[in-house]
């Protein structure tokens, strides 16, 4: 068949809920993507971030050969050698206290607010009433019907009201509008390190302490969202380590695996000594010993080959050239982002359509918000990777 049979095929069995591209990849390597008809393309996408480390990074391929070989799957009920391993190293890279893995990044949320809730539960009695939960506005946290709750942006929410209770929103980068929304009933405060679908917004670091201290003073879980920022995107296994300010509770997933299905949160002492327990939560294939592999893997792979050194490294470079093009092009109106997250705000014409003339260039670029041209690569990305992007995106601006 040829690639436009192959998609139409697809169309006749798959549910169309993705507007997707017109293209069908069947292979990858390094940084690159091949579609079923040999053309290659530059992935600046990574799987929206996922693909921490392109495509048969060395190593990774044959961890996850060598535990298929062992063992997949056993469920929860029993202890497994690779979940042990990479739930160390998850702990040790977060500096946090207890994970639980997942299978995505908005189950990880699910157990997020979860977590918290039953934090307020037990400290403070179901009489207290204190299930209040504050997120931002403009803010993404996953498609699931809790995750959606905390899901800044009303388009989303909309269709699928009523969501869960006694969820408000505040704006991203604003303490005031925060402490104007906390009262004796709120639990939790949740956001995004660096906003993602909202347009790329890095938060700001008086914000991040604000909160911080707010939580503190009247025993609100502090949950920061690193499902796409986190994993070494920003130069730091966890965006929220350049800010220095930790959280009780934090989310991630996509890169964690580097391209299995796994998410994980992870608490801090005071939400791991007063939260869940067991009966409280659970799932069948999260933290099996396949996915668990790969996790494990993943952090041997940052630490030999430096890959968050790497990305501090690269990344002025790959600022400075995304600069040019703002002063270069007119409806290139401005950049913002935090290493390899970068987000270059569109005016006068569509993401849509830059993104589609990218591909039909051979880039892989996606949008973020409704005008904002977002850029994840893989992490381990060259500098010739960047000249070679810059050269395909000119293409696509002119």
């Amino acid at each position: 068949m040829s690639m436009n049979e192959q998609m139409n095929h697809a169309e006749e069995s798959i549910l169309h809920t993705y507007n997707r591209f017109p293209v069908m990849f069947d292979h990858g390597e390094g940084c690159c993507l091949y579609d079923t008809e040999g053309k290659k393309y530059l992935d600046f996408a990574a799987g929206i971030a996922v693909n921490a480390l392109g495509y048969h990074y060395p190593g990774y391929d044959d961890a996850l050969k060598s535990q298929i070989d062992k063992l997949t799957h056993i469920s929860n009920l029993y202890y497994n050698e690779p979940m042990s391993e990479a739930g160390e190293k998850l702990i040790k890279a977060s500096g946090l206290s207890k994970a639980f893995f997942t299978n995505s990044g908005t189950e990880a949320i699910e157990g997020a607010l979860k977590a918290a809730r039953k934090y307020s539960y037990t400290k403070y009695g179901k009489e207290a009433g204190r299930f209040e939960i504050i997120a931002m506005n403009h803010s993404f946290h996953g498609r699931s019907m809790g995750a959606l709750s905390v899901t800044g942006t009303e388009h989303y929410r909309e269709p699928f009201e009523p969501l869960i209770g006694g969820v408000k929103f505040a704006d991203f980068n604003d303490l005031e509008s925060v402490k104007a929304q906390i009262t004796d009933k709120t639990c939790a405060i949740i956001t995004e390190v660096v906003q993602g679908e909202g347009g790329i917004y890095p938060a700001q670091k008086e914000f991040l302490e604000g909160l911080r201290t707010l939580c503190d003073e009247k025993d609100i879980i502090l949950i920061f969202d690193e499902i796409q920022c986190g994993m070494g995107r920003t130069g730091y296994y966890f965006a929220w380590q350049s800010y220095g300010v930790q959280p009780d509770v934090m989310t991630c997933a996509k890169a964690l695996g580097c391209g299995v299905p796994v998410g994980a949160f992870v608490l801090g002492e005071k939400a791991a000594a007063a939260s869940l327990v067991p009966g409280d939560h659970g799932t069948t294939y999260g933290g099996n010993p396949f996915v668990c592999a790969a996790v494990s893997k993943v952090f041997d792979i940052f630490e030999q080959d430096n890959i968050l050194a790497h990305v501090q490294e690269l990344t002025p470079y790959l600022e400075e050239k995304l600069d040019a093009l703002v002063d270069k092009y007119p409806i290139v109106a401005a950049r913002r982002g935090k290493g390899f997250m970068q987000g270059l705000v569109i005016e006068g014409t569509t993401v849509g359509s830059i993104v589609t003339k990218a591909l039909a260039n051979g880039l892989l670029v996606i949008s973020a918000g409704s005008d904002v041209l977002r850029l994840v690569p893989p992490l381990v990305i060259t500098k010739e990777h960047i000249d070679e992007m810059i050269e395909k995106l000119e293409k696509s601006l002119a």
